[in-house]
């Protein structure tokens, strides 16, 4: 783990969860609340395999109801749209939420194609368009009037008012493995959020980050550090292991069982809470838990998740 990066020093347990209608909502958020956990996070496809809801709106609707919690975005696609409109969305939801209570993780996509052709939007321009897109956002959260010249975006000066509640606005927390990625964590994000990776590859990754920001002369006074973890529980790993490579294949239309080997939270929960130790090791300080089982056992999940493995956890990180 990098020691340039002021990382936090407590470590955060939260939920990916979806709201599909109001009564899912309120459900969820009372459920996840009540187990103990401090933060939702809600995904984002504009179109993908299966169904999914627009995240700003669902994670708005949750924050009425539990505004005691933390939400945030694990990952909004940002290439898919203009960045002034999201900037004027994420700062009302900031409003509404209130200071330090949203985390804007963004990230590029591009493992569904025809999305990015749905919105008019060449995939091999995400990257790209999601720097220049972060740079516009910032400016439009702490500057009285932007104008902005860029290879993407272009746009004479206006005023974008009012300002977030969070000063500064929100944390942009970058979504990403490729070096393209870590870079742009490393100028312009306030946060990095690994996915499918192994905890070297996560301590590489902050190394990197830190050497980068040292390079550019940035200084980083907070870092976050979020890790979506697909996490299945029990008997045996080699029992969540069958559980969790049938419905990640079907998730991703692909056989997953490789991939949940390397990089899936699986087994009983001292295996599990064993694996959340080497990540947090690694420079994670929240942990996102996906629940990878048939969807009627998954709130079963995430509460032996939260009664078993998260004490265990604590327990070697106070």
């Amino acid at each position: 783990m990098s020691d340039s990066l002021p990382l936090a020093k407590r470590i955060r347990f939260g939920v990916m969860a979806a709201a599909p209608d109001r009564d899912h909502a309120r459900s969820t958020v009372d459920a996840v609340a009540g187990w103990g956990y401090e933060v939702i996070w809600s995904g984002d496809h504009v179109a993908f395999t299966g169904p999914i809801s627009d995240p700003l709106l669902q994670l708005t609707y949750m924050s009425a109801l539990r505004p005691e919690l933390t939400y945030g975005t694990s990952i909004y696609l940002l290439p898919l749209r203009h960045p002034t409109p999201v900037a004027k969305m994420v700062a009302t939801l900031d409003r509404l939420l209130g200071a330090g209570h949203f985390i804007f993780g963004i990230g590029v996509g591009g493992e569904f194609p025809p999305e990015f052709e749905a919105c008019g939007v060449p995939v091999k321009q995400r990257g790209g368009r999601a720097t220049e897109a972060i740079q516009v956002i910032k400016r439009l959260w702490t500057e009285p009037s932007v104008e902005h010249r860029g290879r993407y975006f272009s746009f004479g000066a206006v005023k974008m008012e009012p300002k977030p509640a969070t000063p500064g606005g929100p944390p942009i927390w970058v979504g990403g493995r490729a070096e393209s990625a870590l870079r742009r964590a490393a100028l312009y994000g306030d946060g990095w959020m690994p996915y499918v990776v192994t905890p070297k590859r996560i301590a590489d990754g902050l190394d990197f980050i830190a050497r980068e920001a040292e390079k550019a002369g940035r200084k980083i006074e907070s870092f976050g550090t979020s890790f979506h973890a697909f996490v299945t529980l029990g008997k045996s790993y080699e029992a969540a292991l069958d559980v969790a490579a049938e419905h990640l294949s079907k998730r991703y239309a692909m056989d997953f069982r490789e991939p949940a080997k390397k990089y899936a939270v699986l087994g009983t929960p001292a295996d599990v809470a064993e694996k959340i130790a080497e990540l947090i090791k690694a420079g994670i300080r929240d942990i996102g838990v996906d629940a990878i089982c048939h969807p009627r056992d998954r709130d079963a999940l995430l509460e032996q998740f939260a009664r078993e493995v998260i004490p265990l956890v604590r327990s070697q990180w106070k």
